[in-house]
């Protein structure tokens, strides 16, 4: 019965900015400093303190509207949202509801080699809120400021999307695009992005939408596709039971798999906007918009356009490295030591992928140089060090970024080019192996790796294999 109903989603996403300082006053917007020390009258919603508007926050805003292919709104203004909640100093919020920064836009997915076009209503942007720190063992709640006033731009989708893996490839979409622009780190695991997820069910084929609510405490692309299949099997139980479903918030518990209700749903009217009286409108000329539109930097597109046409890769490979702008950069520098692309997109698509997923690692987590990288994929070219010593060193340039030269000479893991004692290891082996030999004169050429092998296994792994390869082809 359930492939009767039809899935409408629509999200809004809160981006917490790259800027230094916050959004109305000077204070540092750092992650994980002490609780209550980036704080100010402003911030702190202390009578009489007055707010200054940060113009980088509106420079990031409109990069990212212009990226998503918003319209830019040039009579701006902020908006009070009215709530009391004890992490809100001020008793209200400075955002954006009558004439938010952008609006119009759209972002373009790709699923199974279909793409869709996922429209954006608006994004506005406005001040995060103090964080609650619960306190089970005095049974309390403290409020850590520090988090209160770093600027967000809130990201609204039109209900385009109908399915968990929809939802992901747009949400890797848009954070991958801010990332290349430098907007924002887009951590969910720190807070700098969040998501809420408003869904609906309504019966396939229907032009009548159906009742919607909205989860949040979604910190990860997981918890949020369990949440989407968890609410859409909820909302149909309900429907299918013969009653409503009810216009409400609710609570993701991912431990539990399962939301529950915290409130019902508020409309606009509830928070009572009205213009902020302390900040003037903000006027947009065509030469600022034009201003951000040249500054914009590569991006993925583009870019894996370029890696295929200017290096030469495989679609698979710049698909891959273009994912994250933090690999791309390692392999755009990398190959300011290494001028080989194939062999630097293989060690980051083979070994740095394999070690970052060992130790649940992302691509941003990333401390080694490229100049170290470099130099290791060139000993290896050069004939310095074979494949299984690299590997090897690679990890100690991975976790602690040495110099892999240095720690090659140091480790007396340099190949042996010595011709003549080669010479010698490759004949005691012929005379040891006959079949092999006869093998390979018949033709087989696997008889020939099978004699490198025993060559290189004699010689612990030091033999340049480039000289044992030569050699072993003269003698035999």
């Amino acid at each position: 019965m359930r492939d009767q109903f039809e899935t409408v989603i629509g999200l809004e996403v809160h981006v917490e900015l790259a800027t230094s300082s916050k959004i109305f006053c000077s204070c540092s917007t750092k992650f994980g400093q002490k609780v209550n020390t980036q704080v100010c009258p402003v911030c702190m919603g202390m009578p009489g303190a007055l707010p200054v508007l940060n113009k980088k926050v509106v420079d990031y805003a409109m990069a990212i509207g212009l990226a998503t292919n918003c319209e830019i709104t040039k009579n701006s203004r902020f908006d009070r949202k009215n709530y009391f909640y004890p992490d809100n100093p001020q008793n209200y919020q400075i955002s954006q509801l009558y004439f938010p920064i952008a609006r119009n836009g759209y972002i373009e997915i790709e699923l199974e080699d279909q793409k869709k076009r996922i429209g954006i209503h608006e994004m506005h942007m406005e001040e995060d809120a103090g964080k609650l720190i619960h306190d089970e063992w005095e049974d309390a709640s403290l409020v850590d400021y520090n988090r209160s006033g770093v600027p967000l731009v809130e990201i609204v989708s039109e209900p385009d999307l109908s399915s968990p893996e929809e939802v992901v490839a747009y949400l890797e979409t848009l954070r991958r695009t801010i990332q290349y622009l430098g907007a924002s780190d887009c951590k969910l695991q720190e807070g700098s992005m969040r998501v809420d997820v408003n869904l609906s069910v309504k019966k396939l084929g229907s032009k009548e939408l159906g009742t919607r609510t909205e989860m949040k405490n979604l910190n990860s692309f997981k918890a949020i596709k369990r949440a989407i299949i968890e609410e859409r099997n909820r909302q149909i139980e309900v429907l299918e039971d013969g009653k409503q479903v009810v216009q409400e918030t609710r609570r993701w518990d991912d431990n539990k798999e399962t939301s529950y209700a915290m409130r019902s749903k508020e409309e606009a009217q509830d928070y009572r906007y009205f213009p902020d009286p302390d900040l003037v409108p903000l006027l947009i000329s065509d030469e600022w918009i034009d201003q951000i539109q040249k500054s914009q930097p590569e991006l993925r597109g583009d870019k894996k356009k370029r890696y295929i046409e200017e290096y030469k890769l495989p679609e698979y490979d710049a698909d891959i490295l273009t994912q994250s702008k933090k690999m791309a950069d390692i392999f755009e520098e990398t190959l300011q030591w290494c001028r080989q692309p194939k062999k630097v997109s293989n060690w980051l698509m083979v070994e740095t992928f394999r070690l970052l997923k060992e130790n649940n690692m992302e691509p941003e987590d990333i401390r080694f140089s490229p100049e170290n990288l470099g130099k290791l994929i060139n000993l290896t070219l050069d004939g310095g060090i074979n494949n299984t010593v690299a590997k090897e060193v690679f990890e100690e340039v991975f976790y602690k970024n040495i110099d892999p030269e240095a720690y090659v000479q140091e480790n007396g893991l340099k190949a042996i080019d010595d011709t003549e004692a080669l010479k010698e290891v490759i004949q005691k082996i012929l005379q040891d192996n006959p079949k092999s030999v006869e093998d390979f004169k018949g033709g087989k050429e696997k008889a020939f790796g099978f004699l490198v092998g025993q060559t290189m296994k004699v010689m612990k792994g030091k033999a340049n294999p480039t000289l044992v390869n030569q050699i072993l082809r003269e003698i035999l």
